[in-house]
């Protein structure tokens, strides 16, 4: 059974496409990959590494390059210098550069990598083989790993640890009394438990998925022919020291029995409460607990804003004395006393006498932090409670003023997710998952490029999660991860309703052509682009014959997502798939295929799209109503209509409804009655995309002031939480990834796209709405284009700084007085204007 499921799983991330290696493949020979000599590593195993190395002159440069599956953390003579690596592909793992001149030292030297090897499946890591690799370049002296470097398997983490839960494969339980303190430094002295490491292979050409080494879980091994080790495609992260704000709440807690059978197992009715307060700060920051019989000590603090990172403390206590530490999203002052309520999100540490500082291995998303302090027979102080923040480099920060103080505020909050869901890749929720997704999980990328003027993380993006093409086709639609690989399998067993999403597929050809739009970068689709004619043959497979049109229901290995909310049953989501699926052929892929000079497949692509589109109007347009109908062949059954706002609003935007007969669709989405399903926030940006194609900014402004304002993590947590409705002290999620209120700022109230590749034309299309003022920087890839307006309607003043050797189409309404020379009208009506770049603008508009 075990070699069946393997085989499934293999099958699964096997890419017939991939043979072709990458221009950019990295050879780190003559380093070598070393672990330590064994037979088998049980999941979640810390090996540490450790190598002296004498230099007899200041160093001028020291430069290179260090990889490890799954996780390491490196030092220099004592001194923490990066975390890494960054999630990706097992068969294309991207290695770390190194830069130690400022590090290294005249004299002795030692570099330290303390690495963690998951075994098991994580949010951020599919699979793979342990091992570590280092190719250093000291003024031209090489230190390579090798057989000359000491390892070490510290107790102090118990090999074989259970994982955390389904995607967080490591539940860290660190103990201070068996670890080799000192052992980063020159003075450290090793003894005999320290010993020569193992040599898993000669190739440093190769991933960690093709050495030697024993995985005894999966017994997978790597395929040398497709498969390479790459340089990283993004910068390292940025990391600062943020303390807490302050402490909130702490109380007593008596347990019935043993706290690790309820940290193991949840046990329920495990413990007491006493609310007397434990301990208040003191002048210097510091907090004194004194013991009190049995009972373990509980102290909560919180931040002032949602971050991810890593929580740490110091803590001056007696040998044996046991901390957990918790973190939480959310949490009421008054609920629950211990905050253990967010997917088993602890981490144990056990203290030596005297002064401990603790920060866990793998990083977090949270605002509040715990400490359960137990097992202490004397005042035990707490200090120095804060967290690692970890965030993107970016090359630009936005810069936002709004005359809406309720506007300005989401806006500020959808940055701050941004800070933490757009990391290393673009995941949804830090919290959770962890991992990185198409469709709903990629509007993300409108709002890097825009926000920030970000183009790799997005080239990254794009090929990392590419390499999820399955041998049939479709996607994973969360990937580099571990949940679609896990799900396939218990798709095959009819365990599981979820497999990989169709329509993030479909979304994902939308997001390589929104992101050459963005760049013009044919290059970095060079590997995807075949990826994504062979989805498309895929889906072709899947579509029925007679109607023209792919079932929501019953597609074998895939499902359909569209949305959480806004379905009552899965064969309503048929029009929204479909209408998706024509505009992705029509405007999206088969433009791709262009641009490749792929006429053969954007012709028949193009025709798929058309055929698709009809399909849909022939099965799901009203001609009475005039509208699209979710459920139209089911009426009669169902005794209901039932709309959504995505097949309203994609009709609306590429222009789908028949006879351009979009009126009782737009009113629908101004409305939204009862009958229409409404998208959860990630999918709630269609509907005002489609507003705001339509001039309708004032519902858009108002749809932020309401719904979106009503967010309970906008004001607590400065971010944008998953679900409309978010409770603290449960599993929500405070910081997902829906980003619509920063797409609007850019794309509705601006009104900027670009209109052809690499932004060298863009479109503008103000809408300042009820605003008095607004002023903000939009980044494309030929500059900055500063936006700026001042009064209202009847009275209004819009001033554009624009980057040179570029081009615009200024939309306005058609009374609008201006001397720019007209060169057409849209469909909507409105008078398109040529304006030239590298200029400043000032517009007198009366109608705007």
């Amino acid at each position: 059974m075990k070699r069946i499921l393997l085989f499934l799983i293999l099958v699964q991330i096997t890419n017939v496409l991939a043979g072709e290696k990458a221009n950019s493949a990295l050879d780190l020979s003559p380093a070598k990959w070393i672990w330590y000599p064994s037979g088998r590593t049980l999941q979640n195993t810390f090996v540490l590494f450790r190598k002296e190395i004498y230099l007899d002159k200041e160093v001028t440069q020291a430069k290179g390059w260090i990889l490890a599956d799954s996780r390491y953390q490196l030092y220099v003579n004592g001194k923490r210098i990066q975390w890494g690596p960054a999630p990706s592909d097992p068969r294309w793992q991207e290695a770390d550069p190194l830069d130690l001149t400022p590090y290294l030292q005249k004299g002795k030297n030692v570099i330290a990598c303390q690495v963690c090897f998951f075994g098991t499946g994580d949010g951020t890591h599919p699979m793979g083989k342990p091992g570590f690799i280092f190719n250093l370049d000291v003024d031209g002296t090489p230190i390579l790993s090798d057989s000359s470097w000491k390892c070490y398997l510290p107790k102090s983490w118990q090999p074989g640890k259970y994982k955390r839960w389904f995607l967080r494969a490591l539940q860290e339980e660190f103990d201070a009394r068996k670890f080799p303190y000192g052992w980063d430094d020159t003075s450290f002295q090793p003894n005999k438990e320290w010993i020569q490491a193992n040599i898993v292979s000669n190739n440093g050409a190769d991933p960690a998925v093709c050495n030697w080494s024993s995985e005894y879980i999966w017994e997978i091994f790597g395929n040398r022919e497709i498969s390479e080790i790459r340089p990283r495609s993004i910068p390292l992260m940025h990391e600062t020291n943020t303390p807490v704000w302050k402490l909130t709440e702490s109380m007593w807690i008596n347990w019935k029995r043993p706290a690790e059978d309820y940290f193991d197992m949840l046990v329920p009715d495990a413990f007491e409460v006493d609310s007397q307060p434990v301990a208040t700060p003191r002048p210097d920051n510091t907090y004194l607990i004194s013991p009190q019989a049995n009972k373990a000590a509980a102290l909560t603090f919180e931040f002032k804003e949602q971050g991810v990172g890593w929580p740490y403390f110091t803590i001056d206590a007696p040998e044996g004395t046991i901390i957990e530490l918790l973190v939480h999203e959310a949490h009421k002052p008054g609920g629950p006393a211990i905050i253990n309520s967010h997917f088993n999100a602890w981490t144990r540490f056990i203290c030596k006498e005297g002064i401990n500082r603790f920060e866990t291995f793998d990083f977090e998303s949270f605002r509040w932090l715990q400490l359960h302090i137990r097992n202490f027979n004397r005042p035990v102080k707490i200090s120095s409670v804060g967290m690692r923040r970890r965030i993107y480099p970016w090359k630009n920060e936005p810069h936002i003023i709004l005359s809406d103080d309720t506007l300005q505020h989401i806006m500020n909050a959808t940055v701050n997710t941004l800070n933490n869901c757009a990391q290393e890749t673009l995941v949804d929720g830090m919290a959770r998952e962890r991992q990185q997704y198409s469709g709903d999980g990629s509007h993300q990328m409108h709002t890097v490029f825009q926000a920030f003027g970000e183009t790799e993380l997005p080239r990254r993006f794009i090929n990392t999660f590419s390499q999820g093409s399955s041998i049939d086709g479709y996607f994973m639609d969360s990937w580099p991860a571990w949940d679609r690989l896990a799900r396939t399998v218990e798709r095959q067993m009819q365990l599981t309703g979820w497999g990989p999403i169709l329509d993030h597929s479909i979304g994902f050809c939308f997001d390589s052509y929104h992101y050459y739009m963005y760049t013009a970068d044919k290059e970095g689709l060079r590997e995807v682009y075949p990826r994504l004619i062979k989805f498309f043959n895929y889906m072709v497979t899947l579509t029925d014959p007679d109607e023209h049109l792919i079932p929501s229901e019953n597609l074998g290995m895939c499902s359909v997502y569209i949305d959480h909310e806004a379905y009552k049953q899965t064969r309503h989501k048929q029009l929204a798939l479909n209408l998706y699926a024509a505009a992705m052929c029509r405007y999206a892929l088969s433009p791709l295929c262009e641009a490749f000079g792929d006429e053969e497949n954007a012709s028949r692509i193009k025709e798929y799209g058309i055929k698709t589109e009809e399909a849909c109007v022939n099965k799901f347009w009203d001609k009475e109503k005039k509208i699209f109908i979710n459920n139209l062949p089911w009426i009669e059954e169902e005794k209901e209509i039932r709309y959504c706002d995505r097949s309203l609003a994609t009709a609306i935007l590429y222009n789908q409804c028949p006879g351009n007969n979009k009126e009782q669709s737009l009113k629908m989405l101004v409305e939204c009655p009862e009958e229409l399903g409404f998208s959860y926030p990630c999918n709630a940006v269609w509907r005002l995309w489609a507003l705001s194609k339509e001039g309708r900014i004032d519902v858009v402004l108002d749809d932020l002031r309401t719904r979106w304002a009503r967010m309970s993590s906008v004001w607590e947590n400065n971010v944008l939480q998953e679900f409309w409705t978010a409770r603290p002290d449960e599993s929500s999620q405070w910081s997902h990834c829906a980003v619509g209120p920063l797409m609007m700022l850019y794309q509705g109230i601006a009104g900027i796209t670009p209109l052809t590749p690499g932004s060298k034309k863009c479109r503008i299309y103000p809408q300042p709405g009820d605003l008095t003022h607004t002023q903000f920087n939009i980044q494309t890839n030929q500059g900055t284009i500063n936006f700026e307006s001042k009064g209202l309607k009847g009275k209004r003043e819009i001033i554009l700084q624009l980057p040179p050797d570029t081009e615009f189409e200024l939309w306005l309404d058609k009374r609008e007085k201006v001397k720019y020379p007209p060169c057409g009208e849209t469909l909507e009506g409105l008078i398109k204007y040529r304006i030239n770049g590298g200029q400043t603008i000032r517009l007198k508009l009366k109608h705007t």
